[in-house]
């Protein structure tokens, strides 16, 4: 099963609102997901992240793939940082 880190669409038309999850990569993208690792509100601002450091580097060590929005995210935040200091130790 490949794992995908990816953004779930929530809110109400026209005021998106997103979660940070982890899902097989054949689910919707608003479909089942394995867990949820954060929040991303875009109409705030500046732009609203939350995301649990632990399992955004658990899911990343364990091989899931980020989407291109969510690499982003985590790059800003210094999670992709952590995680390349956290693959150099080993």
């Amino acid at each position: 099963m490949a794992v995908k880190l990816r953004l779930k669409r929530m809110g109400a038309k026209k005021r998106p609102y997103y979660r940070i999850v982890a899902s097989d990569s054949r689910s919707p993208r608003d479909g089942r997901f394995i867990e949820l690792i954060g929040t991303y509100n875009p109409l705030t601002t500046p732009c609203e992240v939350k995301i649990e450091e632990e399992k955004a580097l658990k899911w990343l060590s364990d091989g899931a793939q980020p989407s291109d929005t969510v690499r982003d995210l985590f790059s800003k935040q210094g999670i992709m940082t952590k995680f390349h200091e956290m693959k150099g130790k080993k």
